[in-house]
């Protein structure tokens, strides 16, 4: 394991972050799991171009201690709780994309309404309930909404997405926004027409079993 390429894997997803259009300033964080017991985070509050690999934070995932003089995101203990409960989850990213926070301020679900929204988030992308950012309530409502879905949306907050590897947790951001885009424009057609619960379970696990060059047998 190369602790030197996790942090700097992190330290240059915060500023694909901002490049992307995902987020601003000091706000959303990104984390990366180094192993059952520890992971790095961006530090809290420091905006991402003034950041070095050096200053990620080693955070222990089951009690929260850290190691260094920088604080960890204020959003420390939700990445923690995803790494415990979820262990095929190596990245968890939040951001403030634009369309997903007009979602997040509506309190309103996206449904199932696309195809390459449902095979890598696994369905509908659920608000959370309101919770205080860094409270117990924001990771408790942030785990129920993130139940059997890689991404979630933390009400008047952010998305939240999570993947088996960056790579992938950055697809799950931009599949997201997309999504959020599209539910918002489709209300000016009547609203959105939901794909159906059978047929999302058969493209989440095309996805995961058949998708892409996958070897058969």
């Amino acid at each position: 394991m190369d602790l030197n390429a996790i942090n700097k894997e992190v330290c240059d997803a915060g500023v694909q972050l901002c490049e992307m259009g995902l987020t601003a300033g000091t706000w959303g964080n990104v984390s990366e799991r180094i192993d059952d017991d520890y992971m790095y985070i961006k530090p809290s509050g420091i905006d991402y171009y003034k950041l070095a690999p050096c200053d990620m934070v080693k955070v222990n995932i089951h009690d929260l201690s850290y190691e260094g003089n920088l604080k960890p995101s204020t959003e420390t203990p939700l990445h923690a709780a995803i790494y415990v409960a979820r262990p095929n989850i190596n990245a968890v990213i939040h951001n403030h994309s634009t369309n997903a926070c007009i979602v997040a301020a509506a309190h309103k679900d996206i449904p199932p309404i696309l195809d390459d929204m449902v095979q890598i988030v696994g369905g509908s992308i659920r608000v959370s309930k309101y919770g205080l950012p860094g409270s117990d309530e924001l990771t408790k409502n942030g785990m129920i909404a993130l139940e059997g879905r890689n991404a979630a949306i933390l009400a008047n907050h952010g998305p939240v997405c999570i993947g088996r590897n960056m790579k992938e947790a950055f697809v799950i951001c931009q599949i997201v926004e997309k999504a959020a885009r599209v539910f918002v424009d489709v209300q000016a057609l009547g609203g959105p027409v939901c794909i159906s619960d059978e047929n999302v379970q058969f493209m989440r696990s095309f996805f995961l079993e058949e998708y892409g060059q996958k070897k058969e047998g």
